[in-house]
């Protein structure tokens, strides 16, 4: 006859299966609709044209999940430049760089950052105006089944960007305060930002 402590084994070793079996499933797979910010009032910088510099990459050994992402980070920061940024001026050049757009897992939790700066050179190519914006988020990881993670890195995303939005046109109001074109100004048309091939900068 077997012992007693075999039966209590057994019946340890059915829970943990039956446990496993129970675990948390798949979200459904949801398509999400491309991001837009053309509904936020336009800054209009003083300057003849403004570029968009997105060759920042991740690290090789950074094992960065913005490709798992339905809203990737750095489509959604060009497309709020190109929304909100107008150049609207007779001189000048503006370039918005995207320096970090990374979304990370550590542990239990997914983290996010997101980093931009805006430069203002006169015509001869001097930097006369600079403003930096910063936004950085975590979020406890509640499934890592493959949909149900897209849709936690969506929503951190999304939640970043909300961050950026405000905080961006904070640091250009007091940053540029006085390359900001009035909103009755009579100034030429504004001309849409325009996307420049930049080489990447050697990493540090």
């Amino acid at each position: 006859m077997r012992s007693r402590p075999f039966f209590l084994r057994l019946a340890a070793l059915s829970l943990v299966v039956g446990l496993a079996a129970c675990g948390p499933k798949d979200a459904p797979f949801v398509t999400y609709a491309p991001v837009n910010y053309d509904h936020l009032n336009k800054l209009r910088l003083n300057v003849v044209s403004l570029d968009i510099d997105d060759s920042w990459t991740p690290r090789a050994d950074s094992h960065d999940l913005s490709s798992r992402s339905p809203l990737s980070p750095v489509v959604a920061l060009r497309q709020m430049a190109r929304d909100r940024l107008m150049a609207s001026g007779n001189s000048g050049h503006g370039i918005f760089v995207i320096d970090d757009a990374s979304l990370t897992q550590f542990r239990d939790r997914y983290e996010g950052k997101l980093v931009v700066h805006l430069d203002v050179t006169t015509s001869d190519g001097t930097r006369s105006g600079y403003a930096e914006a910063r936004v950085q988020r975590t979020q406890t990881i509640v499934n890592d089944q493959p949909n149900a993670a897209r849709a936690e890195l969506n929503d951190l995303v999304t939640q970043m960007m909300q961050d950026m939005n405000v905080e961006l046109e904070f640091q250009i109001k007091r940053s540029l305060r006085s390359y900001l074109a009035p909103a009755t100004s009579t100034a030429p048309a504004a001309t849409p930002v325009t996307q420049e091939s930049l080489p990447a900068l050697p990493k540090i």
